[in-house]
């Protein structure tokens, strides 16, 4: 049995174990088996370990102060399995990454500012650079906050997340194949598709491809899930993801459809009118329905949006400002792009929020033979 620092902190809408990388390190055990062990992974219960079972709540990221030139904190997002025995590595995820930036004004990773402090991060799954501001009054890193998002009613510490010149992050291109629509086959058929790489890699539908309006429920999204699958593995070869004969990777890239603006209902009853938001979309998260958005995949949709010829242009409302207000099951999600200098892509901000909720000494049943 082996004992492992950790911190759980509720980032957005998801649940992420934070640990710092010389604790994972000082076990001297492989992380892919200390997280598969910490979680119980191979349990779609999760039963016996501090995963929560979703895709949402399986979430960890190992941490560590920077040493690189303009990089405070870098840190390895781990997607771990439910019912499956594998760690995806291959992604990034926002919601953590929010979590990682309170982290590290709690630990003292960066200098704290006296009004507001600025994390600047590195995904080193991906290459992706961001920034998470959090207010620091007096120099105090707080440890409550009023600040929501849609998905939960939960209050915390608002955190500005930026996605610094997010296109290309896994690719080094936005349109990856170099073209707005592919087509790629489905169960039915051919079926058209954009394929984006910003903030994460994202193959992105019509709703009425797959028989669907994109202002379903969970539930009624869920039908669609099998079919989106088999294109997302499509969309991966296309992108240069992976090969014929590679794993099947359920993290990348994002998967999911678009729709013009309808009146719909949140998964908590609020209704929602069409002149509320700019584009419907509903994302798939590993093997089902995303609960809301992830914001990798946000920052994919605003940029897809804003690329003329892609089926996100197509179907969405354009704005003069920037901004692109995200229909998702939870309720609206807005994003907003600002332009940056030097001709890189423009920075994505979101508003999010975060709490840490434990700090705990993890029991962790590590099988014997498997060594760091």
């Amino acid at each position: 049995m082996l004992c492992l620092q950790g911190e759980m902190i509720r980032g957005g809408t998801s649940k992420c174990w934070i640990f710092a990388h010389r604790d994972v390190a000082a076990t001297g055990v492989d992380v892919d088996a200390l997280l598969l062990a910490a979680f119980n992974a191979a349990d779609p219960r999760q039963i016996d370990g501090v995963g929560g079972a979703s895709s949402t709540t399986s979430k960890a990221a190992v941490v560590q102060a920077s040493a690189r030139p303009g990089v405070d904190v870098e840190y390895a997002f781990a997607q771990i399995g439910i019912g499956d025995e594998r760690v995806e590595w291959a992604s990034n995820c926002g919601n953590c990454a929010t979590a990682v930036a309170l982290y590290a004004v709690h630990h003292h990773l960066v200098p704290i500012a006296p009004d507001t402090t600025t994390v600047r991060m590195l995904n080193v799954n991906t290459g992706a650079r961001l920034t998470g501001t959090i207010p620091t009054p007096a120099g105090v890193a707080p440890d409550e906050g009023a600040a929501v998002v849609a998905g939960t009613s939960a209050r915390g510490v608002p955190v500005l997340l930026g996605f610094l010149d997010p296109a290309g992050s896994t690719t080094g291109r936005s349109l990856p194949t170099g073209r707005t629509l592919d087509e790629l086959t489905g169960p039915a058929g051919p079926v058209e598709a954009s394929l984006v790489d910003a903030g994460a890699p994202a193959a992105l539908f019509e709703a009425k491809a797959v028989g669907l309006d994109g202002t379903e429920s969970l539930t009624a999204f869920a039908t669609a899930v099998p079919a989106l699958t088999l294109l997302r593995r499509q969309a991966a070869l296309a992108m240069g993801l992976a090969r014929e004969g590679d794993p099947v990777s359920h993290a990348v890239p994002k998967v999911g459809i678009v729709a013009r603006p309808a009146a719909y209902r949140t998964t908590q009853g609020i209704p929602v009118n069409q002149d509320e938001y700019d584009l419907a979309v509903r994302m798939v998260s590993m093997h089902a329905p995303h609960p809301a958005i992830g914001l990798t995949s946000a920052v994919a949709l605003a940029t897809a949006a804003a690329t003329p010829g892609t089926l996100a242009h197509r179907v969405a409302r354009q704005t003069a400002d920037g901004t692109l207000r995200l229909g998702t099951p939870a309720g609206v999600v807005t994003t907003r792009a600002v332009p940056a200098p030097d001709g890189a892509s423009p920075t994505v901000l979101l508003h999010r929020a975060a709490r840490r909720i434990a700090r705990a000494e993890l029991l962790v049943p590590v099988l014997e033979g498997r060594p760091a």
